[in-house]
């Protein structure tokens, strides 16, 4: 996985950017999964940084920004990055993808279990709410059942 943070740093705060750019990446490579990183500034604008990561996978990437001493000395410096897209997959020249062969279905936090009611998701008429659910009973944002219906499905009976 490759990450990518832009930076706009005024001129005159470049030497301290600079520093805590390197600080933050060696600290970055105290991490599990870490492979590399750099601090670059663009030739045409000196005001442009980019601090580049690459991790063995999505996982120790995300595990890293848990660490203490990341969230001490990494999180203040990516708070000021350009709001855009960071996270890259990494290519390969036969068209291969480091991503898991079931990425494109299964996106953040789906790939937890089962939704689980609990008691703050009732309904009014006191049976579990729907979204989310996996009871064909209390489904109500199933696509398969036809507009208007309740309860199971009519393949389901």
């Amino acid at each position: 996985m490759l990450v990518v943070t832009r930076y706009r740093v005024p001129r005159a705060e470049a030497p301290a950017f600079r520093d805590q750019a390197f600080e933050a990446l060696h600290t970055l490579a105290q991490q599990p999964g870490w492979k590399r990183g750099h601090v670059g500034r663009a030739t045409d604008d000196p005001t442009l940084w980019v601090l580049t990561s690459e991790w063995r996978d999505v996982g120790s990437y995300r595990r890293a920004l848990s660490a203490y001493d990341v969230k001490l000395h990494v999180v203040p410096l990516l708070s000021r990055a350009v709001d855009e897209p960071t996270a890259f997959e990494v290519m390969t020249p036969d068209g291969g993808t480091a991503l898991a062969a079931d990425a494109e279905d299964v996106g953040l936090g789906h790939a937890a279990g089962p939704a689980i009611l609990t008691d703050l998701d009732v309904r009014d008429d006191g049976r579990g709410r729907s979204a989310g659910s996996t009871d064909p009973e209390t489904r109500e944002d199933d696509p398969g059942r036809p507009e208007g219906s309740t309860g199971a499905r009519e393949n389901d009976r």
